[in-house]
């Protein structure tokens, strides 16, 4: 790979078997990543109080300070099956340090934790480029993912699952991602439930939940004017400009950010949200209708858009 993007040599078929750490990211992820987890032993602790806490955390996480069933949007057009169950999604690619601290709760039964629920989440790097899709031009002007085209779609960075805890709570090491023409920053998110880890992945059972994390447009521009991010040049879209984010806040997928050092964006950010999730409901976010728009080119032509979901519940929202 170009700049400081480091090349790995993990295809699709040998991912499944790897279930221990990933490539170390250098320089800037590593400095970020220590400061960002100095207090994980003090997280540790909290995560195992009593359910109120979860409660509470539910309240921090929506506007109206109840348990809210979060909008559900299509997967968008570059998902791939078989992510490894890992923490640490980096696999090596340089950026923002970000920890993702995603709680899951069941709106059916009082804000309950759903522990055993399996998080997955997937993101573009720095530069806008999917692993799996590595030749879909992010739109701008970035430099190549990969100078070597033949095995640039087999990396599997910046994809995992997380297996929530008894507090439902799953946490994630990752950096904060780029933007691609026509979308604001932003992760992909499904929550599944009724299955299990096997051969390093999850398997079985049903997906509950499909959706979007977003970021602050202050939060997203301080970034993009840092290294990596500055090596890929043009116009991103704000949030009130994306086609998938629809105004609603921490219900609508917004994450709480807090800067590991207030001074210095590139120490990273802490993120956490909370999903409210109906664990009897099944939404895969595949194939649903609505206006999305094209993918960036060099994406598969029968992928679908980013456009929100006008299926699911009544009471989720669609923009």
């Amino acid at each position: 790979m170009t700049g400081t993007h480091k090349d790995t040599t993990i295809t699709r078929r040998r991912a499944i078997a790897v279930t221990g750490g990933t490539v170390a990211a250098g320089g800037l992820a590593i400095a970020g990543y220590q400061s960002a987890f100095a207090d994980e032993t003090t997280a540790t602790a909290t995560e195992t109080t009593a359910t109120e806490t979860v409660a509470a955390s539910a309240s921090a996480g929506s506007s109206s300070g109840t348990c809210v069933l979060m909008s559900s949007v299509t997967e968008g057009p570059y998902y791939l099956d078989g992510a490894l169950v890992r923490k640490d999604i980096t696999e090596g690619k340089s950026g923002v340090p970000l920890t993702l601290r995603i709680t899951v709760q069941d709106t059916t039964e009082s804000c309950a934790p759903v522990a055993g629920a399996a998080v997955e989440i997937w993101h573009c790097d720095a530069w806008g480029y999917y692993s799996g899709y590595t030749t879909a031009n992010p739109g701008g002007s970035a430099p190549a993912e990969s100078e070597d085209g033949s095995t640039a779609d087999d990396k599997t960075y910046l994809r995992g699952y997380q297996v929530a805890n008894a507090n439902g709570v799953v946490k994630f090491e990752t950096i904060v991602p780029g933007w691609y023409t026509p979308r604001t920053c932003h992760i992909h998110v499904k929550v599944h439930t009724g299955g299990e880890k096997e051969d390093g992945t999850y398997e079985g059972g049903k997906v509950n939940f499909t959706g979007q994390l977003f970021f602050d447009d202050a939060v997203a521009e301080q970034i993009f004017e840092l290294e990596p991010y500055s090596r890929h040049t043009g116009t991103w879209t704000k949030l009130d400009d994306d086609m998938v984010y629809d105004g609603g806040g921490a219900s609508s997928g917004l994450l709480t950010l807090k800067p590991v050092h207030k001074k210095d964006p590139s120490k990273g950010y802490k993120g956490s949200i909370t999903l409210g999730i109906d664990p009897d409901t099944e939404n895969t976010g595949a194939g649903s209708g609505g206006g999305g728009g094209t993918p960036p080119s060099g994406a598969p032509g029968d992928a679908p858009s980013d456009a929100p979901s006008a299926s699911a519940s009544s009471t989720e929202s669609s923009s």
